[in-house]
């Protein structure tokens, strides 16, 4: 069944610090769930630089609780009889610049025995992570034509309440998984952000980072226990399609398994950032002061493009 969670769960306030080098105009500090979600500046035309990046991110997250509320109505309204509502999962995609990039993939082969698979699943005694819901939420908060990097884990966690369909991204009142909270010590080192008190890396998405796991579900407690069933094939078409489709976007493969997933990007019109994976095990042999998250400012601002505001 569709989460009961408020969507404002998945959007914390953040907390900033003084001396953050991130974007010099940034997003607003806080998300409201029952504020505006745009600015009115009082003319167009003089709309500063600060006001349209506000606007932007105000828009995005618009955008994306658009797209969550209409998975969660969607299961919500697919509820059988026994209490269980199932959809396909073609349903569950609703950002309309991913569907377009990717059309009839969901018709494919591979894609319709995945779909029945994850069915089957649903319907078993265990349960599987993330929500329904949540299954598609890295694509259906970061749309295809804002995405500026892609950082690729391997599947959701499989503890209760854990996975909301961002790599690496927990709810906000979860504890911090170990590799997340290394993320945040290399962003201290890097960019001087204050390591914040949740994992919800939401406001990462919805400025263009792409949050994917190469497997999107799992079952509970069992790690790995929904690959090779066809979501690899899926999310690599997603890499494939950007690579083709896109230019100059960030790749940030961490560990050897994401980096595997090189093959996929055209390096010629793409930049790769390869580190460590951020795992307590690794972390220290060679994630800790790779500075990726001021490289991919850096590569953005020489593009023209606005940067990430890492800041959480």
């Amino acid at each position: 069944m569709a989460s009961s969670k408020a969507i404002t769960d998945f959007f914390p306030p953040s907390k900033r610090s003084k001396g953050v080098a991130a974007a010099p105009s940034t997003p607003p500090e806080s998300i409201d769930d029952d504020g505006p979600t745009t600015v009115q500046p009082s003319s167009s035309s003089n709309i500063t630089a600060e006001q349209k990046i506000r606007v932007q991110f105000n828009q995005s997250v618009a955008n994306a609780k658009r797209n969550l509320r209409i998975c969660a109505e969607r299961v919500s309204n697919s509820t059988s009889g026994k209490g269980l509502g199932i959809l396909k999962l073609e349903e569950l995609l609703v950002e309309e610049t991913w569907l377009e990039a990717i059309p009839g993939e969901f018709q494919k082969p591979y894609a319709k025995k995945l779909s029945e698979f994850v069915e089957s699943e649903i319907q078993s005694s265990t349960p599987i992570y993330p929500p329904q819901h949540l299954i598609f939420n890295a694509l259906n908060s970061t749309p295809f034509d804002k995405v500026k990097a892609v950082i690729i884990g391997q599947d959701p966690y499989h503890g209760p309440g854990q996975a909301m369909g961002l790599s690496f991204s927990v709810p906000q009142r979860i504890k911090i998984p170990s590799s997340l909270i290394n993320i945040y010590k290399e962003l201290k080192q890097d960019l001087g952000c204050s390591i914040p008190s949740h994992g919800n890396l939401e406001r990462w998405a919805v400025q263009g980072v792409l949050l994917l796991n190469a497997v999107l579900t799992v079952r509970q407690h069992q790690a790995n226990s929904h690959a090779k069933k066809g979501w690899e094939q899926f999310t690599d078409s997603i890499i494939e399609t950007i690579s083709e489709k896109k230019t100059g976007i960030v790749f940030l493969l961490w560990g050897n398994y994401a980096q595997a997933k090189s093959r996929l990007i055209d390096e010629n019109k793409h930049h790769i950032l390869k580190a460590a994976h951020p795992s307590g095990l690794s972390a220290h042999r060679g994630f800790f002061g790779c500075r990726h998250f001021s490289q991919t400012n850096r590569i953005l601002e020489e593009a023209k493009t606005s940067p990430i505001d890492w800041q959480l």
